[in-house]
């Protein structure tokens, strides 16, 4: 059992919309990711995701409203709700979420990660 400092973790990387596994509880990761600019509309048919806004503001665009999420805050996305993360600067975000999620949910594109690193 080891504690995990979020400030070291966020500076081992640079690269965006690419998250990183930093721990492991019952069937789920805790990952942490760098976001900036848009993602792509998706959603995820089994699995509910917890966003946690660890530094900067990350907007969830949902069909029918928009969610800002500031420092400190966190929203869960039910299993198959549509949404699209959008930061318009970079945003530092702690992800809660099954094993067996894979971040672009039902859309494969270019952003679509099979194997995530674990840091």
């Amino acid at each position: 059992m080891d504690k995990v400092n979020l400030a070291e973790k966020f500076s081992l990387f640079a690269d965006h919309w690419s998250p990183k596994i930093v721990g492991e509880l019952n069937d789920s990761y805790v990952k942490v990711v760098k976001l900036k600019g848009e993602f792509v509309w998706h959603h995820h048919e089994k699995e509910d995701e917890l966003f946690l806004v660890v530094k900067g503001k990350l907007l969830i665009r949902l069909r029918d409203r928009d969610l800002w999420l500031q420092e400190g805050e966190f929203v869960i996305i039910p299993k198959g709700v549509e949404h699209l993360p959008v930061a318009e600067e970079e945003a530092h975000v702690l992800l809660l979420e099954p094993k067996t999620t894979l971040n672009t949910g039902n859309v494969r594109s270019e952003r679509t990660l099979a194997n995530l690193q674990r840091i």
